[in-house]
Protein backbone atom coordinates (compact mmCIF):
# COMPACT_ATOMS: atom_id res chain seq x y z
CA UNK A 1 0.00 0.00 0.00
CA UNK A 2 1.34 3.43 -0.98
CA UNK A 3 2.10 5.99 1.66
CA UNK A 4 0.01 9.20 1.37
CA UNK A 5 3.07 11.22 0.30
CA UNK A 6 3.62 8.80 -2.58
CA UNK A 7 0.17 9.48 -4.03
CA UNK A 8 0.39 11.72 -7.11
CA UNK A 9 -2.57 13.92 -8.01
CA UNK A 10 -2.42 14.85 -11.69
CA UNK A 11 -4.67 17.34 -13.50
CA UNK A 12 -4.92 17.13 -17.31
CA UNK A 13 -6.22 20.32 -18.96
CA UNK A 14 -6.99 20.04 -22.70
CA UNK A 15 -10.00 21.00 -24.80
CA UNK A 16 -9.78 17.84 -26.95
CA UNK A 17 -11.79 15.05 -25.36
CA UNK A 18 -9.83 12.21 -26.97
CA UNK A 19 -6.56 13.61 -25.59
CA UNK A 20 -8.02 13.81 -22.09
CA UNK A 21 -9.20 10.20 -22.35
CA UNK A 22 -5.86 9.02 -23.75
CA UNK A 23 -3.81 10.67 -21.01
CA UNK A 24 -6.18 9.52 -18.28
CA UNK A 25 -5.95 5.93 -19.53
CA UNK A 26 -2.16 5.91 -19.99
CA UNK A 27 -1.24 7.71 -16.77
CA UNK A 28 -3.74 6.12 -14.36
CA UNK A 29 -2.20 3.73 -11.83
CA UNK A 30 -2.68 2.76 -8.17
CA UNK A 31 -0.19 5.52 -7.36
CA UNK A 32 -1.58 8.22 -9.68
CA UNK A 33 -5.02 9.79 -9.51
CA UNK A 34 -5.94 11.58 -12.75
CA UNK A 35 -8.47 14.44 -12.98
CA UNK A 36 -9.35 16.07 -16.32
CA UNK A 37 -10.69 19.48 -17.35
CA UNK A 38 -11.73 20.71 -20.79
CA UNK A 39 -11.16 24.43 -20.31
CA UNK A 40 -9.61 27.03 -18.02
CA UNK A 41 -12.72 27.56 -15.91
CA UNK A 42 -13.13 23.86 -15.19
CA UNK A 43 -9.42 23.63 -14.34
CA UNK A 44 -9.65 26.50 -11.84
CA UNK A 45 -12.64 24.83 -10.19
CA UNK A 46 -10.72 21.56 -9.90
CA UNK A 47 -7.77 23.34 -8.29
CA UNK A 48 -10.11 24.76 -5.63
CA UNK A 49 -11.07 21.21 -4.60
CA UNK A 50 -7.81 19.25 -4.88
CA UNK A 51 -4.13 19.93 -4.22
CA UNK A 52 -2.51 18.72 -7.43
CA UNK A 53 1.15 17.77 -7.60
CA UNK A 54 1.41 17.87 -11.40
CA UNK A 55 -0.69 19.70 -13.99
CA UNK A 56 -0.48 18.80 -17.70
CA UNK A 57 -1.68 21.95 -19.43
CA UNK A 58 -2.45 22.75 -23.08
CA UNK A 59 -1.11 26.14 -24.15
CA UNK A 60 -4.20 26.84 -26.33
CA UNK A 61 -7.56 26.71 -24.51
CA UNK A 62 -10.98 27.91 -25.73
CA UNK A 63 -11.48 30.31 -22.80
CA UNK A 64 -7.93 31.32 -21.91
CA UNK A 65 -4.20 31.15 -22.49
CA UNK A 66 -2.40 28.23 -20.88
CA UNK A 67 0.68 30.33 -20.09
CA UNK A 68 -1.41 32.88 -18.18
CA UNK A 69 -3.31 30.07 -16.46
CA UNK A 70 -0.01 28.57 -15.33
CA UNK A 71 0.68 31.67 -13.20
CA UNK A 72 -2.71 31.26 -11.51
CA UNK A 73 -1.97 27.64 -10.67
CA UNK A 74 1.42 28.52 -9.21
CA UNK A 75 -0.24 31.09 -6.93
CA UNK A 76 -2.86 28.58 -5.75
CA UNK A 77 -0.71 25.48 -5.24
CA UNK A 78 2.57 25.14 -3.34
CA UNK A 79 5.37 23.63 -5.48
CA UNK A 80 2.95 22.52 -8.23
CA UNK A 81 4.77 21.33 -11.36
CA UNK A 82 3.41 22.38 -14.77
CA UNK A 83 3.97 20.33 -17.94
CA UNK A 84 2.86 22.11 -21.11
CA UNK A 85 1.18 20.47 -24.11
CA UNK A 86 2.15 22.09 -27.40
CA UNK A 87 2.33 21.53 -31.13
CA UNK A 88 5.70 21.72 -32.86
CA UNK A 89 4.87 25.21 -34.13
CA UNK A 90 4.51 26.49 -30.55
CA UNK A 91 7.77 25.12 -29.11
CA UNK A 92 9.21 28.65 -28.72
CA UNK A 93 6.25 29.56 -26.48
CA UNK A 94 6.90 26.45 -24.42
CA UNK A 95 10.57 27.35 -23.95
CA UNK A 96 9.59 30.85 -22.78
CA UNK A 97 7.11 29.28 -20.38
CA UNK A 98 9.75 26.97 -18.93
CA UNK A 99 11.82 30.01 -18.08
CA UNK A 100 8.72 31.43 -16.35
CA UNK A 101 8.30 28.33 -14.21
CA UNK A 102 7.05 25.35 -16.25
CA UNK A 103 9.14 22.26 -15.57
CA UNK A 104 8.88 20.66 -19.04
CA UNK A 105 6.79 20.39 -22.19
CA UNK A 106 5.49 17.62 -24.45
CA UNK A 107 4.61 17.87 -28.12
CA UNK A 108 1.77 16.34 -30.11
CA UNK A 109 1.70 13.52 -31.11
CA UNK A 110 2.74 12.17 -27.70
CA UNK A 111 5.58 9.85 -26.88
CA UNK A 112 3.68 8.04 -24.12
CA UNK A 113 6.78 6.45 -22.60
CA UNK A 114 8.43 9.83 -22.30
CA UNK A 115 5.23 11.37 -20.93
CA UNK A 116 5.18 8.93 -18.02
CA UNK A 117 8.80 9.70 -17.25
CA UNK A 118 8.19 13.46 -17.44
CA UNK A 119 5.29 13.19 -14.98
CA UNK A 120 7.38 11.15 -12.54
CA UNK A 121 10.30 13.59 -12.84
CA UNK A 122 7.98 16.54 -12.25
CA UNK A 123 6.57 14.89 -9.12
CA UNK A 124 10.06 14.27 -7.70
CA UNK A 125 10.98 17.86 -8.45
CA UNK A 126 7.94 19.15 -6.58
CA UNK A 127 8.71 16.81 -3.68
CA UNK A 128 12.21 18.26 -3.49
CA UNK A 129 10.84 21.81 -3.39
CA UNK A 130 8.40 20.92 -0.63
CA UNK A 131 11.13 19.32 1.50
CA UNK A 132 13.36 22.36 1.03
CA UNK A 133 10.54 24.71 2.08
CA UNK A 134 9.89 22.58 5.17
CA UNK A 135 13.59 22.70 6.04
CA UNK A 136 13.59 26.48 5.71
CA UNK A 137 10.58 26.65 8.02
CA UNK A 138 12.25 24.38 10.58
CA UNK A 139 9.78 21.54 10.07
CA UNK A 140 12.55 19.25 8.77
CA UNK A 141 16.18 19.14 9.91
CA UNK A 142 18.69 20.71 7.56
CA UNK A 143 20.34 18.32 5.16
CA UNK A 144 23.84 17.86 6.54
CA UNK A 145 25.01 15.39 3.90
CA UNK A 146 26.77 18.06 1.86
CA UNK A 147 29.20 20.83 2.86
CA UNK A 148 28.92 24.32 1.39
CA UNK A 149 31.60 24.41 -1.30
CA UNK A 150 30.85 27.99 -2.35
CA UNK A 151 33.42 30.41 -0.91
CA UNK A 152 32.48 33.99 -0.06
CA UNK A 153 29.42 35.92 1.03
CA UNK A 154 29.19 38.80 -1.43
CA UNK A 155 25.84 39.61 -3.01
CA UNK A 156 26.89 37.73 -6.15
CA UNK A 157 27.83 34.57 -4.24
CA UNK A 158 24.67 34.64 -2.12
CA UNK A 159 22.65 34.87 -5.34
CA UNK A 160 24.44 31.78 -6.65
CA UNK A 161 23.70 29.94 -3.38
CA UNK A 162 20.03 30.89 -3.74
CA UNK A 163 19.88 29.62 -7.34
CA UNK A 164 21.60 26.35 -6.38
CA UNK A 165 19.17 25.82 -3.50
CA UNK A 166 16.20 26.30 -5.81
CA UNK A 167 17.47 24.34 -8.81
CA UNK A 168 19.28 21.44 -7.13
CA UNK A 169 16.18 19.39 -6.10
CA UNK A 170 14.80 19.59 -9.65
CA UNK A 171 15.72 17.65 -12.77
CA UNK A 172 15.78 20.70 -15.05
CA UNK A 173 19.03 21.05 -17.07
CA UNK A 174 21.38 23.74 -15.72
CA UNK A 175 23.70 25.95 -17.78
CA UNK A 176 26.59 27.56 -15.87
CA UNK A 177 28.26 30.43 -17.72
CA UNK A 178 31.30 32.59 -17.05
CA UNK A 179 34.97 33.11 -17.77
CA UNK A 180 37.50 30.32 -17.27
CA UNK A 181 38.59 29.95 -13.68
CA UNK A 182 35.46 31.41 -12.05
CA UNK A 183 34.46 28.17 -10.29
CA UNK A 184 31.84 26.70 -12.64
CA UNK A 185 32.90 23.16 -11.71
CA UNK A 186 32.47 23.97 -8.00
CA UNK A 187 28.90 25.12 -8.69
CA UNK A 188 28.21 21.91 -10.64
CA UNK A 189 29.42 19.79 -7.71
CA UNK A 190 27.30 21.79 -5.28
CA UNK A 191 24.22 21.37 -7.48
CA UNK A 192 24.73 17.61 -7.50
CA UNK A 193 25.45 17.46 -3.76
CA UNK A 194 22.12 19.14 -2.99
CA UNK A 195 20.13 17.17 -5.59
CA UNK A 196 17.90 14.14 -5.13
CA UNK A 197 20.46 12.13 -7.10
CA UNK A 198 23.42 12.76 -4.79
CA UNK A 199 23.55 9.07 -3.81
CA UNK A 200 25.05 8.41 -7.28
CA UNK A 201 28.51 9.86 -8.09
CA UNK A 202 28.62 12.90 -10.39
CA UNK A 203 30.12 12.08 -13.80
CA UNK A 204 32.11 14.85 -15.51
CA UNK A 205 33.48 15.27 -19.02
CA UNK A 206 35.28 18.21 -20.62
CA UNK A 207 33.95 18.53 -24.18
CA UNK A 208 37.06 20.39 -25.38
CA UNK A 209 39.45 17.50 -24.76
CA UNK A 210 38.44 15.04 -27.51
CA UNK A 211 37.84 15.08 -31.27
CA UNK A 212 34.32 14.40 -32.57
CA UNK A 213 34.47 10.63 -33.06
CA UNK A 214 36.29 10.03 -29.80
CA UNK A 215 33.79 12.24 -27.98
CA UNK A 216 30.90 10.33 -29.54
CA UNK A 217 32.38 7.02 -28.35
CA UNK A 218 33.04 8.50 -24.91
CA UNK A 219 29.43 9.68 -24.51
CA UNK A 220 27.46 6.94 -26.25
CA UNK A 221 29.75 3.94 -25.92
CA UNK A 222 30.13 1.39 -28.71
CA UNK A 223 29.57 -2.24 -29.61
CA UNK A 224 32.23 -4.80 -30.42
CA UNK A 225 33.21 -4.49 -34.08
CA UNK A 226 31.61 -1.04 -34.50
CA UNK A 227 34.88 0.24 -36.00
CA UNK A 228 38.45 -0.86 -36.48
CA UNK A 229 39.99 -1.48 -33.08
CA UNK A 230 36.67 -2.00 -31.25
CA UNK A 231 37.58 -5.46 -29.98
CA UNK A 232 35.06 -5.33 -27.14
CA UNK A 233 31.91 -3.36 -26.32
CA UNK A 234 32.39 -0.31 -24.11
CA UNK A 235 29.83 1.48 -21.94
CA UNK A 236 29.59 5.24 -22.50
CA UNK A 237 29.05 8.07 -20.04
CA UNK A 238 25.32 8.20 -20.83
CA UNK A 239 24.87 4.61 -19.67
CA UNK A 240 27.01 5.15 -16.58
CA UNK A 241 25.09 8.32 -15.65
CA UNK A 242 21.67 6.62 -15.74
CA UNK A 243 19.58 7.73 -12.72
CA UNK A 244 22.37 10.19 -11.86
CA UNK A 245 23.89 13.47 -13.06
CA UNK A 246 26.20 14.14 -16.02
CA UNK A 247 28.23 17.36 -16.04
CA UNK A 248 29.45 18.38 -19.51
CA UNK A 249 32.04 21.14 -19.16
CA UNK A 250 32.93 23.48 -22.05
CA UNK A 251 29.75 22.46 -23.91
CA UNK A 252 30.42 25.27 -26.41
CA UNK A 253 33.37 23.27 -27.77
CA UNK A 254 31.27 20.19 -28.57
CA UNK A 255 31.24 19.41 -32.30
CA UNK A 256 28.08 20.19 -34.27
CA UNK A 257 27.52 16.52 -35.11
CA UNK A 258 27.63 15.40 -31.48
CA UNK A 259 25.44 18.38 -30.52
CA UNK A 260 22.63 16.98 -32.70
CA UNK A 261 22.98 13.54 -31.08
CA UNK A 262 22.95 15.05 -27.59
CA UNK A 263 19.79 17.00 -28.45
CA UNK A 264 18.00 13.72 -29.23
CA UNK A 265 19.09 12.32 -25.87
CA UNK A 266 17.68 15.35 -24.05
CA UNK A 267 14.41 15.25 -25.98
CA UNK A 268 13.75 11.51 -25.82
CA UNK A 269 15.98 10.28 -22.97
CA UNK A 270 17.19 7.57 -25.34
CA UNK A 271 20.41 7.00 -27.26
CA UNK A 272 22.05 4.42 -29.48
CA UNK A 273 25.63 3.25 -28.81
CA UNK A 274 27.93 3.41 -31.85
CA UNK A 275 27.31 0.32 -33.98
CA UNK A 276 24.17 -0.72 -32.09
CA UNK A 277 20.73 -0.99 -33.72
CA UNK A 278 18.79 -0.76 -30.46
CA UNK A 279 17.88 2.33 -28.46
CA UNK A 280 18.84 2.52 -24.78
CA UNK A 281 16.60 4.46 -22.39
CA UNK A 282 18.18 6.54 -19.63
CA UNK A 283 17.12 8.97 -16.91
CA UNK A 284 19.84 11.62 -16.61
CA UNK A 285 20.03 15.06 -15.03
CA UNK A 286 22.30 17.28 -17.17
CA UNK A 287 24.51 20.14 -16.00
CA UNK A 288 26.45 22.16 -18.59
CA UNK A 289 29.13 24.83 -18.37
CA UNK A 290 30.72 27.15 -20.92
CA UNK A 291 32.98 30.18 -21.11
CA UNK A 292 31.61 31.04 -24.56
CA UNK A 293 28.70 33.22 -25.66
CA UNK A 294 26.35 30.50 -26.90
CA UNK A 295 23.87 32.99 -28.37
CA UNK A 296 26.64 34.33 -30.58
CA UNK A 297 27.68 30.75 -31.41
CA UNK A 298 24.09 30.01 -32.52
CA UNK A 299 24.13 33.14 -34.71
CA UNK A 300 27.50 32.07 -36.16
CA UNK A 301 26.15 28.60 -36.92
CA UNK A 302 28.61 26.80 -34.63
CA UNK A 303 26.06 25.79 -32.00
CA UNK A 304 22.76 23.97 -32.50
CA UNK A 305 19.87 26.38 -31.85
CA UNK A 306 17.46 23.69 -30.64
CA UNK A 307 20.08 22.32 -28.23
CA UNK A 308 20.71 25.83 -26.93
CA UNK A 309 17.00 26.20 -26.10
CA UNK A 310 17.04 22.80 -24.38
CA UNK A 311 19.99 23.53 -22.11
CA UNK A 312 19.28 27.24 -21.52
CA UNK A 313 16.25 26.66 -19.30
CA UNK A 314 17.94 27.59 -16.01
CA UNK A 315 21.18 29.60 -16.14
CA UNK A 316 23.66 30.42 -13.37
CA UNK A 317 26.10 33.18 -14.29
CA UNK A 318 29.47 33.50 -12.56
CA UNK A 319 31.22 36.85 -12.17
CA UNK A 320 34.95 37.28 -12.87
CA UNK A 321 37.10 37.91 -9.81
CA UNK A 322 37.81 41.51 -10.88
CA UNK A 323 34.07 42.19 -10.41
CA UNK A 324 34.04 40.84 -6.83
CA UNK A 325 37.40 41.74 -5.37
CA UNK A 326 35.96 41.89 -1.86
CA UNK A 327 36.05 38.07 -2.00
CA UNK A 328 39.85 37.97 -2.38
CA UNK A 329 40.75 37.97 1.37
CA UNK A 330 38.23 35.19 2.03
CA UNK A 331 39.54 33.13 -0.89
CA UNK A 332 43.15 33.66 0.19
CA UNK A 333 42.32 32.50 3.71
CA UNK A 334 40.56 29.44 2.28
CA UNK A 335 43.45 28.49 -0.02
CA UNK A 336 46.08 28.96 2.72
CA UNK A 337 43.97 26.90 5.12
CA UNK A 338 43.76 24.11 2.57
CA UNK A 339 47.43 24.22 1.44
CA UNK A 340 49.38 25.23 4.59
CA UNK A 341 47.20 26.29 7.54
CA UNK A 342 50.00 27.90 9.62
CA UNK A 343 51.09 30.24 6.82
CA UNK A 344 50.23 33.98 6.83
CA UNK A 345 50.16 36.74 4.22
CA UNK A 346 51.53 40.24 4.74
CA UNK A 347 49.36 43.34 4.40
CA UNK A 348 51.44 44.65 1.52
CA UNK A 349 51.10 41.35 -0.35
CA UNK A 350 47.34 41.42 0.22
CA UNK A 351 47.18 44.99 -1.13
CA UNK A 352 48.91 43.82 -4.30
CA UNK A 353 46.40 40.99 -4.65
CA UNK A 354 43.54 43.47 -4.25
CA UNK A 355 44.98 45.78 -6.93
CA UNK A 356 45.40 43.10 -9.60
CA UNK A 357 42.72 42.38 -12.25
CA UNK A 358 43.06 38.56 -12.22
CA UNK A 359 42.55 37.58 -15.88
CA UNK A 360 42.79 33.93 -14.76
CA UNK A 361 40.20 34.52 -12.03
CA UNK A 362 39.99 32.29 -8.93
CA UNK A 363 42.13 29.59 -10.52
CA UNK A 364 44.96 32.11 -11.01
CA UNK A 365 44.61 33.32 -7.42
CA UNK A 366 44.91 29.73 -6.17
CA UNK A 367 48.10 29.25 -8.21
CA UNK A 368 49.58 32.52 -6.91
CA UNK A 369 48.92 31.51 -3.29
CA UNK A 370 50.40 28.05 -3.87
CA UNK A 371 53.53 29.68 -5.36
CA UNK A 372 53.66 32.18 -2.49
CA UNK A 373 53.60 29.39 0.10
CA UNK A 374 56.55 27.67 -1.59
CA UNK A 375 58.58 30.92 -1.64
CA UNK A 376 57.52 32.13 1.83
CA UNK A 377 60.05 32.80 4.58
CA UNK A 378 59.13 32.14 8.20
CA UNK A 379 55.65 31.03 7.03
CA UNK A 380 54.75 34.52 5.73
CA UNK A 381 53.84 35.32 2.11
CA UNK A 382 55.33 38.72 1.29
CA UNK A 383 55.27 40.75 -1.91
CA UNK A 384 58.64 39.18 -2.83
CA UNK A 385 56.78 35.84 -3.08
CA UNK A 386 54.33 37.12 -5.71
CA UNK A 387 54.71 36.92 -9.52
CA UNK A 388 56.14 39.98 -11.30
CA UNK A 389 52.85 40.73 -13.06
CA UNK A 390 51.27 41.60 -9.72
CA UNK A 391 53.88 44.25 -8.95
CA UNK A 392 53.68 47.87 -10.10
CA UNK A 393 55.44 48.21 -13.48
CA UNK A 394 57.14 51.50 -12.69
CA UNK A 395 58.54 50.08 -9.44
CA UNK A 396 59.55 46.85 -11.12
CA UNK A 397 61.70 48.61 -13.72
CA UNK A 398 63.73 50.59 -11.14
CA UNK A 399 66.49 48.81 -9.28
CA UNK A 400 66.20 51.27 -6.39
CA UNK A 401 62.40 50.94 -6.14
CA UNK A 402 61.20 50.91 -2.52
CA UNK A 403 60.07 47.57 -1.17
CA UNK A 404 56.82 49.00 0.24
CA UNK A 405 54.27 51.12 -1.61
CA UNK A 406 53.41 54.55 -0.19
CA UNK A 407 50.16 55.04 1.73
CA UNK A 408 48.91 57.26 -1.11
CA UNK A 409 49.64 54.54 -3.69
CA UNK A 410 47.86 51.89 -1.58
CA UNK A 411 44.87 54.24 -1.18
CA UNK A 412 44.80 54.86 -4.94
CA UNK A 413 44.82 51.13 -5.72
CA UNK A 414 42.07 50.48 -3.20
CA UNK A 415 39.88 53.25 -4.62
CA UNK A 416 40.40 51.95 -8.16
CA UNK A 417 39.54 48.40 -7.04
CA UNK A 418 36.28 49.59 -5.46
CA UNK A 419 35.39 51.75 -8.47
CA UNK A 420 36.02 48.80 -10.80
CA UNK A 421 33.87 46.52 -8.64
CA UNK A 422 30.83 48.82 -8.90
CA UNK A 423 31.42 49.66 -12.59
CA UNK A 424 32.38 53.29 -11.83
CA UNK A 425 29.32 54.15 -9.70
CA UNK A 426 30.66 56.93 -7.47
CA UNK A 427 27.79 56.95 -4.97
CA UNK A 428 28.24 53.23 -4.29
CA UNK A 429 32.03 53.64 -4.17
CA UNK A 430 31.80 56.40 -1.58
CA UNK A 431 29.45 54.26 0.51
CA UNK A 432 31.80 51.24 0.42
CA UNK A 433 34.85 53.41 1.20
CA UNK A 434 33.06 55.13 4.10
CA UNK A 435 33.66 58.65 2.79
CA UNK A 436 31.49 61.41 1.35
CA UNK A 437 31.04 61.83 -2.40
CA UNK A 438 32.80 65.20 -2.13
CA UNK A 439 35.85 63.51 -0.57
CA UNK A 440 35.80 60.80 -3.23
CA UNK A 441 35.71 63.41 -6.04
CA UNK A 442 38.69 65.17 -4.48
CA UNK A 443 40.71 61.96 -4.27
CA UNK A 444 39.78 60.98 -7.85
CA UNK A 445 41.12 64.33 -9.06
CA UNK A 446 44.59 63.10 -8.06
CA UNK A 447 44.24 59.93 -10.14
CA UNK A 448 45.26 60.71 -13.77
CA UNK A 449 42.79 58.41 -15.54
CA UNK A 450 39.85 59.96 -13.68
CA UNK A 451 41.19 63.50 -13.73
CA UNK A 452 41.32 63.33 -17.56
CA UNK A 453 37.74 62.11 -17.77
CA UNK A 454 36.46 64.76 -15.39
CA UNK A 455 38.46 67.47 -17.07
Amino acid sequence: MNKPEDQINVLVVDDEKHIRRLLEKELSSPRRRITTAGDAQAALCAVQKTRFDVIILDIMLPDGNGIELMARFQEELLAVQIILITGYADVDDAVVSMKAGACDYITKPFDLDRLEQVVETAFQRGLGYKKELLRQQGALPANTNYPDQIIGHSKAMEEIRFLIRKAAPTNVPILITGESGTGKNVIARQLHAQSLRNHIPLLTKNCATLQEELMRSELFGYCKGAFTGAEASREGLLSMADEGTLFLDEIGDLSVGVQASLLRVMENQTFRPVGDKNETRVNIRFIFATNRDLKKAVADGTFNQALFHRLNVFTINTLPLRKRKEEIPVLVEHFIGKLKPNCKISKNAMNLLMGYDWPGNVRELHNVIERGIILSDNMVITERCLPLELLDTSSRDREDAPLFASLKEVEKKHILAVMNHVDGNRSKSAEILGISRKTLYRKLADIPEYAQVDG
